[in-house]
């Protein structure tokens, strides 16, 4: 069984082959860093052009390295939602097109089951398994029960994790994307010179918040003199600033490995590209007794790999979507889960 896989959800346009024995056959990714770098961030419509301008092109290059024709495959999967819906739709037409031309099985993959199933796609992961989803756009802990099962535990109330990165980096100045740009700057700086709050830490729950940790940020630049920050300001702050968001994820995910214990610990999303981050997530891990599995830093980050692996998940299920499935700005991966409170509602 093979599996040709798209993703347009952000910033990245991607296309993936993959088969039913795990194996990635041809993968491609490219990134619009430099188009939304003198912005500080995506801006969605030069994202949405971006992948129409290349989405065919990488499709095609993708079947060309794996030397496959179109009728070889049997299925095609894309990222559906929750994304920008601007790229989403050109990912989803795009998928449409190839699946109604070549008569294959359409498969609407939720980006964040993506990133959830990646584990099983890399290390063949055991149902149920505990997973922190921390990324751009989102911050979650899931008890992964099954293919399309998930019970979320907690969530963000306000930002996300890398959002929370991409922002500080442009208060310090430190350029896009702000999660490689904070861990760099942190390695020469003092963690311990700058009291940032550690948010939620001690609070019932998982949920998480760092909406308040940006504002903290933003408060100690203006505290210091006027003008350019000097440079071991900007690593202080970013390595406080890093410090404090670790802390406070290890502090839900404490919680939650008390809460649920499943057959591993499993990190995801682009965040998860972190150091120290993974090297604390590690010693927890260690602490409760789980194997800790984190995917290569590649398939942390927004891949086209993990779209196909997904789709393929329910193809072997038996699970296909009609043509006229609609792509979704936003889509929880646990429906049941209570609507997040506080200042800012979760987005997916």
């Amino acid at each position: 069984m093979i599996v040709l896989g798209l993703e347009t959800s952000c910033d990245e346009t991607a296309a993936a082959l993959v088969d039913g024995d795990r194996n990635i056959l041809a993968e491609v990714v490219l990134s619009q860093f430099e188009e939304h770098r003198p912005y500080g961030g995506v801006v969605p419509e030069i994202a949405a052009r971006g992948h129409l301008d290349h989405i065919d092109r990488l499709t095609a290059e993708v079947m060309k390295r794996a030397r496959l024709p179109f009728d070889a495959i049997d299925g095609v999967a894309a990222t559906t939602g929750p994304g920008l819906i601007g790229g989403v739709i050109v990912g989803v037409m795009t998928a449409k097109a190839i699946a109604a031309v070549h008569r294959k099985p359409f498969l609407a993959v939720n980006h964040l089951e993506g990133h959830a199933l990646t584990a099983r796609l890399t290390d063949d992961v055991a149902f149920p398994y505990l997973l922190l989803l921390v990324s751009g756009g989102h911050c979650q802990i899931l008890a992964v029960e099954g293919v399309g099962r998930y019970r979320r535990l907690g969530t963000t109330i306000d930002d996300a994790a890398g959002e929370a990165f991409d922002k500080v980096a442009k208060m310090l100045g430190l350029g896009y994307p702000g999660g490689p740009a904070v861990q760099a700057a942190a390695e020469a700086g003092d963690p311990a010179r700058f009291p940032f709050p550690r948010p939620m830490k001690g609070r019932p729950g998982c949920d998480f918040s760092f909406s308040g940790l940006k504002t903290s940020v933003r408060q100690m630049v203006e505290k210091l003199p006027p003008g350019p920050l000097a440079e071991q300001d900007k690593a202080d702050l970013a390595a406080g600033f890093q410090a404090a968001v670790v802390e406070s994820i290890a502090d839900r995910v404490k919680r939650a490995l008390r809460e649920f214990r499943g057959s591993a610990f499993v990190v995801a999303g682009g965040v998860a590209a972190n150091s120290a981050l993974r090297a604390r997530l590690t010693a927890l891990s260690a602490e409760a007794g789980l194997p800790f599995i984190a995917p290569p830093l590649r398939l942390c980050t927004d891949n086209a790999a993990m779209i196909a692996w997904a789709g393929l998940e329910h193809l072997r299920l038996g699970r296909t979507d009609p043509l006229d499935t609609r792509p979704r700005p936003r889509w929880p991966l646990d429906p049941d889960a209570p609507k997040s409170r506080g200042a800012g509602a979760v987005k997916a």
